[in-house]
C-alpha cells in the first residue's frame, strides 16, 4: 500500500511539472507574439511615423544650418529646436514609431508642377545662420520672399509640424517674420492662414496649433498642400 501511494505521488508531481512546462511555453509564445506586434514602426511603414520623422528631420536640418553658419542668436535657436526634437521623440514613442528616426528632405513632387520655375531670392530676414539652409532643394517652382501677395509658393513641399506650441503660426527658411501664408490641405479642403514667426529648415512648417487646424485625424504629414503668400 505504501509503495502504491509513493508511485501515485510521483506520477502526480510529473504531471504537474509537465503541465507547468506546457503553460510556460505557451506564455512565452504569447509574450513573443505580443512583443512582435508592438515593434516600433518606421517612416516607410506608417504615414504617422513619416510625418513625425520629417518634422524631426526638418528641425535637425535647421540646427545643422545654424551650427554651420552661426550668429549671435544661434545658440538660443539651437536650444529651442533641440527641445522641439525631444518633444517630437515623445510623440514618436506615443505613436508606436521608431524614436529618433529622421527623414530630412522628404518632399514630394508638386501637384502644380506645370507652373514655371522661378529663382528663389536670398534669405532676407537678417538671420545669417540661415545660410546653412539654402540648399533646401526639395522645393520646386515659385521661390520665397520675393513672391507677391496671393501667389502660390513652396511648390512641391509637403507640410508637417514643427513641434512648437503657442498660438497658430508658421516657421520658414524662405519667408521673413511677419509674412502671412495660407496653407490648404487638398485631402480634406481645410485651410489655415498663419503668420511666419520663426525660422526653420523648410519652406513652411506649421506649429502644433496651426497643424491641428488642417490635418487629417491621426496624420502628421500633408502630402497634397497648396501654400499661398497672402500678406
Amino acid at each position: 500500500m505504501s509503495r502504491r501511494r509513493t508511485l501515485g505521488t510521483k506520477k502526480k508531481l510529473a504531471l504537474l511539472v509537465s503541465a507547468a512546462t506546457v503553460a510556460g511555453g505557451g506564455a512565452f509564445v504569447m509574450a513573443a507574439t505580443s512583443n512582435a506586434a508592438q515593434s516600433p514602426q518606421t517612416a516607410a511603414e506608417s504615414s504617422v511615423c513619416q510625418g513625425l520623422a520629417t518634422a524631426l528631420g526638418n528641425n535637425q536640418r535647421f540646427i545643422d544650418g545654424q551650427r554651420a553658419a552661426p550668429d549671435a542668436q544661434s545658440a538660443a535657436r539651437i536650444a529651442n529646436r533641440e527641445a522641439v526634437i525631444e518633444q517630437i521623440k515623445v510623440q514618436q514613442k506615443a505613436s508606436g514609431c521608431v524614436v529618433g528616426e529622421s527623414a530630412q528632405g522628404s518632399q514630394t513632387t508638386a501637384p502644380q508642377a506645370s507652373q514655371p520655375a522661378q529663382t528663389a531670392p536670398a534669405e532676407n530676414n537678417g538671420n545669417a545662420g540661415n545660410a546653412g539652409n539654402a540648399g533646401d532643394t526639395g522645393d520646386t517652382g515659385t521661390g520665397g520672399g520675393g513672391a507677391v501677395s496671393g501667389q502660390q509658393v513652396c511648390n512641391g513641399s509637403t507640410v508637417t509640424l514643427s513641434g512648437e506650441g503657442g498660438a497658430p503660426a508658421a516657421s520658414s527658411n524662405q519667408f521673413p517674420a511677419g509674412t502671412k501664408l495660407k496653407v490648404t490641405n487638398l485631402d480634406n479642403n481645410k485651410s489655415t492662414t498663419v503668420e511666419v514667426t520663426s525660422v526653420s529648415g523648410s519652406c513652411v512648417l506649421l506649429n502644433n496649433a496651426a497643424f491641428e487646424q488642417v490635418r487629417e485625424p491621426g496624420k502628421f504629414l500633408i502630402r497634397r498642400a497648396v501654400i499661398e503668400k497672402v500678406g
